[in-house]
């Protein structure tokens, strides 16, 4: 009896290992993501991460952190030893902050082909921000331009995008005309107007090196880009509060209820209005404008996406790397795109939301990439007084010069 149990036992174990269903546990993935878990990005990745699950056989131990979470908690948790194999946050975050601890993933990319259906100017700007190197994969991609109604300009009797700053000017007066505030931002975005603006006189490179080494006065354009907003703010062009209104004051009032026309922000901004606004308003966009004798063009804006890193020390980089390409590839990159109102990230999902159909163009045409704000926040010690007098600017409580001799003093 037992001699017959033994070979019913043996026979069992022999079939089991012939049909594949041995008793062998699948590989753990740990997976940090950026998201909280009840917003639509963090859905849509559960779901990619259960289809992975089912098909390969492992398990991926996915842990929403939120933003705060893992901005404060990733890198003492690397340090510590903690077992994270893939997480993901901002593309600067990730490769400049957290650096030290990526992956190299130009074998990965290229054994899997996985360039051939993803943005090339982003995947350009992932080995920018990586040195040079393939550290991280982008998805929900962004850019960061002007936002428009599309009723009030029509409204206006604009037919087309201003391209450079004369346009803007001469839109602008139409849009006041029509009765209408012209332009307008919150705190959390004024520094960005003024980034840009001169930015497009001196590029980038020059923004650093005014906002760093205090070149403020030495540096004329500094003084031709507050004209240009001392000239926006007295003909009647900016919000009576703009730049001085607590985010989201004016994005969910002035603008998201049809009260204004223009905000410079990012592609994100039609989701996180998209309450107010409505299945009805007309969404627009356009690249920010270029100056007179300027050196950047409409090419260049800050845009980026969101991106997913794995940690060079991880055991299981090419089983991060499948679900790297399940959640950006395909099927989940379009509900994606579809559930947070973002841009694809892979080609072949040629279908944007319509919200966003008017970026797709302005997209297409960048290939000069800024940082946040072109720079202009770049020195921490500066930032808030940079901000407070580009305040009183806009609002008519400190001239173009004054401006310009209050940074110069903050600066020594």
């Amino acid at each position: 009896m037992k001699k017959r149990m033994f070979c019913l036992v043996l026979a069992l174990i022999v079939l089991l290992s012939i049909t594949g269903a041995v008793f062998a546990e699948g590989k753990t993935i740990v997976y940090w993501s950026m998201w909280s878990a009840s917003e639509p990005q963090a859905i849509v990745i559960s779901e990619a991460v259960k289809s992975y699950e089912a098909a390969s056989g492992n398990k991926v131990d996915l842990q929403f952190k939120g933003r705060t979470g893992i901005r404060e908690g990733l890198q003492p948790a690397l340090d510590a030893g903690t077992v994270i194999d893939l997480f993901d946050e901002d593309i600067d975050r990730v490769n400049v902050t957290w650096g030290d601890y990526l992956m190299d993933l130009e074998d990965l990319a290229k054994a899997s082909d996985y360039e051939k259906t993803a943005i090339p100017g982003l995947i350009a700007a992932c080995r920018e921000a990586g040195g040079g190197r393939l550290k991280s994969i982008p998805y929900q991609p962004n850019i960061f331009e002007v936002f428009y109604n599309q009723d009030i300009f029509k409204e206006a009797g604009i037919d087309t995008v201003p391209t450079t700053w004369e346009e803007f000017l001469a839109d602008s007066e139409k849009i006041k005309a029509a009765g209408y505030i012209p332009f307008t931002t919150d705190d959390a975005y004024v520094l960005t107007n003024f980034g840009y603006h001169l930015a497009r006189y001196i590029g980038q490179d020059g923004v650093l090196d005014v906002v760093n080494n205090g070149k403020w006065a030495e540096t004329p354009e500094v003084l031709k880009a507050a004209q240009d907003y001392e000239t926006l703010y007295k003909n009647g062009y900016l919000s009576p509060t703009f730049g001085i209104a607590a985010w989201p004051t004016n994005q969910n009032g002035e603008f998201a209820l049809g009260d204004a026309a223009m905000y410079l922000n990012g592609s994100w901004l039609p989701n996180e209005v998209k309450g107010i606004t409505g299945p009805d308003f007309l969404w627009g966009c356009f690249a920010y404008p270029t100056v007179p004798g300027g050196k950047d063009g409409l090419e260049a804006a800050n845009y980026g996406a969101q991106v997913f890193a794995i940690n060079k020390n991880s055991k299981v980089a090419e089983e991060a790397f499948e679900i790297i390409k399940t959640i950006t590839k395909g099927e989940f990159d379009k509900k994606l795109s579809v559930e947070s109102v973002g841009i694809p990230a892979d080609t072949t999902n040629t279908e944007w939301p319509a919200m966003l159909a008017s970026v797709k163009e302005v997209m297409a045409k960048l290939t000069t990439r800024y940082q946040w704000s072109a720079g202009i926040e770049n020195n921490p010690n500066m930032t808030p007084i940079i901000k407070e007098n580009f305040q009183k600017l806009c609002t008519g409580k400190e001239t173009a010069q004054e401006f310009v001799d209050a940074l110069e003093a903050a600066s020594k």
